[in-house]
């Protein structure tokens, strides 16, 4: 199984990194905490100390057009807040 990670870079975001160390990473659906820890560690070489996940359900999305209108929905996606060890920070731009 192939999991796919992206950090999620937003005001929220970082004001919760700078405040408690907290990184926030958009995942795959079916990933666990294990396989997140485990991938953030490798990727990043930092010590993860907890890990905490949320659902996200996709929402729907309408537009009108000229043809009527066109509906549809936005993906569904995992939230995962990943704690890492006290000293430790992680650098996203670092990999570009």
């Amino acid at each position: 199984m192939d999991i796919q990670i992206r950090p999620l870079i937003t005001e929220k975001a970082n004001r919760v990194s700078e405040k408690l160390n907290c990184y926030t990473f958009a995942v795959s659906p079916d990933a666990n905490k294990f396989q997140i820890k485990d991938i953030v560690e490798k990727l990043y070489n930092v010590r993860v100390t907890s890990v905490n996940t949320a659902n996200f359900g996709g929402k729907r999305k309408q537009r009108y057009t000229k043809s009527g209108i066109i509906r549809g929905r936005k993906p569904a996606f995992k939230k995962a807040y990943v704690t890492v060890a006290e000293g430790q920070t992680i650098d996203y731009y670092n990999n570009i």
